[in-house]
């Protein structure tokens, strides 16, 4: 049944939905943030988004970390102008592989594998996912492999630096959560 014009559909927002829109809101910004900074290379840059990223998959898990993700790389090329351009699917190529590689990550174990390198993990998946899509569509050669150890350097650095931050946020939370609460 459709409504008719004098009837109105309302959507209720969730507490969940409104977290999921906080976090995808902090991780465009950081999106726009990043395209500010100047890059040596096309396509290096420091994936500060994917800090927000990893705190929600702490936080709040795996899905709800998909739905940010996911909305910071619609978002992101909706604000920019390249919805449906190569970048586009490259961004969403490198996002989906990541979190792909974030979901087999959870199921590590938690002493070894926490934030830092599941940081290194996404960026690498991150990276492979771009060339692959780029070697695949984009570059009809080769030639695209070359740029491997490059990327997988910056991946590593980018990826370690992702990492301490957002261990170094989620530590500090309880922290302040703890300062917070009356004696």
């Amino acid at each position: 049944m459709t409504p008719s014009p004098t009837e109105f559909i309302e959507i209720h927002p969730t507490g969940d939905d409104r977290r999921i829109a906080r976090y995808a809101a902090a991780a465009i910004a950081l999106t726009l943030a990043e395209a500010a900074i100047p890059s040596p290379l096309p396509g290096v840059k420091p994936g500060l988004a994917n800090i927000i990223v990893l705190i929600v998959l702490a936080r709040h898990g795996w899905r709800e970390a998909v739905w940010v993700s996911l909305l910071r790389v619609f978002a992101g090329s909706l604000l920019f102008g390249g919805f449906l351009a190569p970048g586009f699917f490259l961004s969403l190529a490198g996002a989906v592989c990541s979190l792909a590689v974030l979901g087999l990550a959870t199921h590590l174990p938690t002493r070894l594998f926490g934030p830092v390198s599941q940081s290194v993990l996404a960026a690498f998946a991150h990276i492979a996912g771009q060339l692959l899509l780029a070697r695949a569509w984009l570059v009809p050669h080769n030639g695209v492999f070359y740029l491997v150890p490059i990327f997988a350097a910056t991946a590593l650095f980018f990826g370690l630096i992702n990492g301490l931050v957002a261990a170094r946020m989620l530590a500090t939370d309880g922290q302040f959560a703890m300062e917070a609460k009356p004696s």
